[in-house]
């Protein structure tokens, strides 16, 4: 594991090779107007992974090959499985090619939640409950955070030219997304990519609890539009302030506010848009 005092330039280029090799290859193509001969291209590539928690499956996700155990952690957080790292005990990976497993076991008190939510969501539709109890997942009940101060200017400044730097995948092959991690002094200090934009995040908030990074003062980046369910996930690691590249939804500035998240939309050709807090718009 690299020290997290290094830049993320040194992480990548000790990284590179592997995370290149699971996470793209190498296919031909043909033009279709027939005019030039058979070509390469580097294409992403995507695995289906099956989550079994306590030896109970719960989810099949479809994410990038690269960094799997990050994506386990912060899913099992983002998801509201597990309330901290320390409630996952150990993570067993298994499959080959487009088939992946992974065997997570839990604390007793996360399985048993997660079990009453599984037999919550079993109910017989034609009562209406399940439709109710989809509706608390899609929209839980989650703490406000404390309130933070908005980052410096500064720190923005020619942010997209600075994680373009931190995408090797992207570089490479494109059609990924990637989320970062801006520590208390303003300094990008880690960053996950993947062909989903939730798993990016996911990746990179289990990156975090894994390495043990210090996440107060910090603030997580993400490449894509930024929906509900990144502000559930970004609320559930602790983390105060979030950056999106590209809008946000009207639900997610909504949820901000109401949580005391710092929402920020730094669009590509206007100056930073702070939408929460809403007396700093």
């Amino acid at each position: 594991m690299p020290a997290l005092h290094q830049p993320r330039s040194n992480e990548a280029e000790s990284r590179l090779a592997t995370e290149l090799a699971e996470a793209s290859s190498t296919y031909r193509y043909l033009d279709t107007c027939g005019e030039t001969a058979p070509a390469d291209a580097e294409l992403a590539e995507e695995v289906a992974l099956a989550i079994a928690f306590n030896g109970i499956s719960q989810a099949v996700m479809l994410v990038s090959p690269a960094d799997l155990e990050d994506f386990v952690v912060g899913f099992s957080l983002g998801s509201g499985i597990v309330d901290s790292i320390d409630d996952i005990y150990d993570i067993r990976l298994g499959g080959t090619g487009a088939a992946r497993q992974a065997e997570v076991q839990i604390s007793n008190r996360a399985f048993w939640r997660l079990k009453q939510q599984r037999r919550r969501l079993a109910g017989s539709s034609g009562c209406g409950l399940c439709g109710v109890e989809a509706l608390e997942q899609a929209l839980p009940s989650l703490p406000s955070l404390s309130p933070a101060p908005l980052p410096p200017l500064a720190w923005l400044h020619e942010l997209r030219p600075r994680i373009a730097a931190w995408q090797p995948l992207g570089r490479h092959c494109g059609a990924v997304h990637a989320a970062l991690f801006m520590d208390a002094q303003g300094e990008l200090r880690l960053a996950r990519e993947d062909i989903g934009r939730h798993n990016a995040l996911d990746k990179l908030i289990g990156a975090l609890l894994r390495q043990r990074q210090p996440l107060h003062g910090g603030l997580a980046i993400v490449t894509s539009r930024c929906s509900l369910e990144l502000i559930h996930k970004v609320l559930r690691a602790g983390i105060h302030t979030l950056v999106s590249l590209s809008a946000p939804t009207g639900l997610a500035v909504q949820w901000a506010r109401r949580h005391q998240l710092n929402l920020i939309h730094l669009p590509q050709r206007a100056q930073p848009r702070v939408y929460s807090p809403e007396s700093a718009a």
